[in-house]
């Protein structure tokens, strides 16, 4: 038997998968929306504050426009948020929320590394990829927090649901996030599972 009389009938059966390709998108999706809206929410909750982190120089990010890009970063988190649930100009929105997610990563996250999770014992904080001396400095801030806890209260309560752990606050989230939303600009919300597909179905295909 040759090679392509096993692999021809098994590529024809793994293309039969295709009728369900909608399901990748719908999934990220879902993982996405709750982020984006809880994200939104946040910041118009505090959106005061959140314009004066924008443009203060001293403890904020010192960008200019401070009011209007807290609008926009607002409005693109919930708004898009809410688009991307229900599949709904999937690429457009994908844009300024890719354009969000750059913003946090280069902004705001870069200074910490990759790592959101402080984890010295990872191959990213060895010192060749994006070194962070806090990361390095890990194990002796749980030592020690391990130490005050034990002495000082219910120590397997306060573990009962995980470990202790450092929040190192790198980029990992937001270019995660990035990359998710930029396969979702290729894709698009998704056959059978957007209201994209069903308007382009209806209106697009008919000009």
């Amino acid at each position: 038997m040759k090679l392509m009389d096993l692999y021809i009938p098994l590529h024809n059966l793994l293309d039969k998968s295709l009728a369900f390709n909608g399901t990748g998108p719908l999934l990220l999706r879902l993982f996405l929306a709750p982020i984006m809206i809880q994200g939104g929410w946040t910041k118009y909750q505090s959106f005061e504050g959140i314009v004066d982190w924008f443009g203060n120089a001293d403890y904020g990010l010192d960008l200019p426009f401070p009011f209007v890009l807290a609008f926009l970063a607002t409005a693109a988190e919930l708004v898009g948020g809410i688009f991307l649930l229900i599949g709904l100009a999937t690429r457009w929105v994908s844009i300024p929320l890719m354009l969000t997610m750059l913003v946090a990563a280069f902004a705001v996250h870069w200074p910490n590394g990759w790592a959101a999770i402080a984890d010295a014992g990872s191959w990213m904080s060895d010192g060749t990829i994006m070194l962070n001396k806090s990361v390095m400095d890990t194990p002796d801030k749980l030592a020690a927090a391990k130490g005050i806890l034990q002495e000082n209260s219910n120590y397997e309560w306060i573990t009962s649901s995980g470990k202790l752990v450092v929040l190192n606050n790198g980029i990992e989230f937001a270019i995660t996030y990035f990359i998710m939303l930029l396969s979702l600009f290729f894709t698009g919300g998704g056959k059978f599972t957007s209201l994209d597909y069903f308007l382009a179905k209806r209106y697009i295909a008919k000009i």
